[in-house]
This record gives C-alpha cells, structure tokens and sequence, in this order.
C-alpha cells in the first residue's frame, strides 16, 4: 500500500504570539515549532495501515528548511520516507493544497492522510481541497478507520453524534482526536532519523487566492468587577448586566 501524509510544521500550543513588524505575519523569533498534533495522528494511522497491509509511508511538507524539523520527527517515528516541498513564502489553504495534490499525483497513493486542520490557521480545507483536486472521496473528523479490499469505513464526528461513512480507495482521510494514540519516537528510530536523507523538491509558483491585509491581536479584555457578595448585590448585577454588558 502507498500511504501518503502530509504535515504541517506549527508553533508550538504554549507559544506567546506576537504579531510581525510587517502587521501581516507572526513575529517568529523566539518561537518553538512542532508538528501539528492533528498530523500526528495521521502519522500514527499512516504506520498502523503499513503494519497490516505493508507498504512505504511518504511524509511530505510544504515549507523551508526549518520543516525539517518536523519531518525528522515524522521519520523518527517510523515513516520509510520524506520528502520537503521547498518554498518558504506564505500560502493560503488553496496554493498549499495544490502544491500537496501536484506531488500526490506524481505519487498515485492508495491513501492520503493528514489531520483534520492544522492548528496554526485553523482553517480545515486542505485535506478537502487536496481531495477535490485529485477528484478523490474525502472523510473528514475521522475518530475510526477500517480498510479491507479497497473499501474504506470510517466513523467521523459530527454535531451531536457520530456517523458512519463508507468510500472506495484512494481517498483521502482526515484524522481527529481519538483515532490512535501516537507513538513516541524510540531512541533507533531517533538515530536512524537523522542518517535519513530529506528529499527536496522544488515546486511551481501558486498565486494564493486569500490576502492578508493585517492581522492583529485581540483587545486586552477589561479587568473583572465584584459587585457583592451576598444576595443585596443583585440589582445592582442586573443593571450593569443590562446597560453596560448588554446581554439582558
């Protein structure tokens, strides 16, 4: 089987952004990235369908040298091969997915796999973009897969319950929390890690179709207000609930 899965290389869950001299960006300096804990999940699942079917599992990131990173992690955790899309400059979901979908194809995976957003943007399109490009089914919130035969049987979350989804392969797939519990790199796999070669690809220009005019930090929030303590302190919550908050 060809797994094929993307990643992304993130800042870090505990990271202090602050917004770029330009207005546009983040400010990058000081930050700790990782790969996205949605992809890792797709890692996981990635070398779960390898250990039962057999096969290679490609992992393919689009950015710059500092990707690497998190490729080697990818690697350490097992993954055969990867491969970085080399082009540093910023994209939006749209230029990211074509990159991604022009390599799948030139590969012809039997499966895509990444997660189900990644939590720099939280956008959540490109598995479905990736999917709409290479005309393939795609199942998104995955929390459950089966494969047997070519056909796909994924259990997906969504408002209120869960549903059961049924596809034909190549498909692409999109993991959620719950799916696996990902494994932690072992010290060989570290080592081999780091004697693997990253292939690098160039790849053409992609015109974003999403500008960022500026981006800015939320307002501080307002200090909080004890108005009492016991019940003689109601009306006057009411009032201020009323004419200053304006939720009643």
């Amino acid at each position: 089987m060809k797994i094929l899965v993307f990643v992304n290389h993130v800042p870090d869950t505990e990271t202090k952004v602050k917004v770029g001299a330009d207005g546009k960006m983040i400010d990058p300096a000081g930050i700790n990235y990782m790969l996205s804990p949605y992809d890792e999940f797709a890692v996981e699942e990635g070398l779960k369908l390898r250990e039962k079917f057999t096969g290679e599992v490609v992992v393919v990131s689009l950015g710059g040298d500092a990707n690497k990173e998190t490729l080697r992690k990818a690697l350490a955790m097992g993954c055969d091969k990867a491969v970085l899309l080399k082009d540093a400059s910023p994209h939006d979901s749209f230029a990211v997915a074509r990159s991604l979908a022009d390599f799948a194809k030139e590969l012809s995976p039997d499966i895509i796999l990444l997660g189900k957003q990644s939590i720099d943007y939280d956008n959540g399109q490109v598995g479905s973009l990736v999917a709409e490009m290479l005309n393939m089914p795609s199942i998104s919130v995955v929390v459950k897969l089966e494969i047997n035969d070519g056909a796909v049987v994924a259990e997906r979350e969504i408002e209120g319950g869960r549903e059961i989804v049924h596809a034909k392969l190549p498909a692409v797939v999109m993991a959620q929390k719950g799916l696996n519990q990902p494994r932690y790199p072992s010290l060989k796999g570290i080592m081999d890690a780091k004697r693997k070669v990253i292939e690098e690809r160039a790849v053409a220009p992609v015109e974003s179709k999403v500008e960022v005019l500026t981006m800015r930090k939320p307002p501080a929030k307002n200090p909080g207000k004890i108005v009492g303590t016991d019940a003689s302190a109601v009306p006057e919550l009411v009032r201020l609930l009323h004419e200053e908050a304006k939720v009643i």
